[in-house]
């Protein structure tokens, strides 16, 4: 259970699927295909689902590269974090957004891997927060030039340490999407 009080509300993050960023990323049609899926599923449930956009010399805002995938359409009402660091949490208003939507606990999806993806779950479990990572629902480049593991290989590392990750009084873990459920925690006892 997290940390954080009155907090029991669960949300989907989707950080940095852009086109500039999962161009050239890993299995990225199954991978986006997971995450429309997760989006689908939550906005059914009612579960807000938290788009991360990151912008850099590389990401200008309002570029092609900066602008999310065609296959993953942001509703309206849903936020929109922008960041420009690793950690989606760092100098952004993402935990004001969690807490006004009292969001304990999150569900994580996006790019890259060994990013993003790692310094934002780690700044979710740092800061009070389950954080459960979607194993089949994240992705990164092919970083071997630069003496980086083969890029299947960075996801299912990561997903092997997240699985078995822990802290006090926090929850966290890796999960296909198949198998997220965004039952309330008191509902799920």
């Amino acid at each position: 259970m997290t940390t954080l009080s009155a907090r029991p509300n669960t949300a989907l993050l989707v950080i940095d699927v852009q086109n500039g960023v999962v161009g050239g990323a890993h299995n990225r049609e199954a991978v986006v295909a997971n995450i429309a899926t997760l989006a689908a599923k939550a906005r059914a449930r009612d579960v807000p689902v938290i788009w991360v956009q990151h912008s850099s010399e590389d990401l200008p805002i309002d570029s092609d590269q900066w602008q999310y995938v065609p296959e993953l359409v942001r509703e309206g009402t849903e936020p929109l974090v922008h960041k420009r660091y690793p950690d989606s949490f760092e100098e952004t208003d993402l935990e004001a957004v969690l807490a006004q939507h009292g969001i304990g606990r999150l569900f994580v999806t996006g790019a890259q891997t060994d990013q993003c993806v790692r310094a934002t779950l780690h700044g979710a479990l740092v800061r009070g927060y389950d954080a459960t990572l979607v194993a089949d629902a994240h992705t990164t480049e092919d970083l071997t030039a630069y003496g980086a593991p083969a890029p299947e290989q960075v996801i299912a590392h990561t997903n092997l340490y997240w699985k078995y990750h822990t802290a006090p009084g926090r929850t966290a873990g890796a999960v296909d999407t198949a198998a997220v459920d965004f039952t309330p925690a008191e509902r799920r006892r």
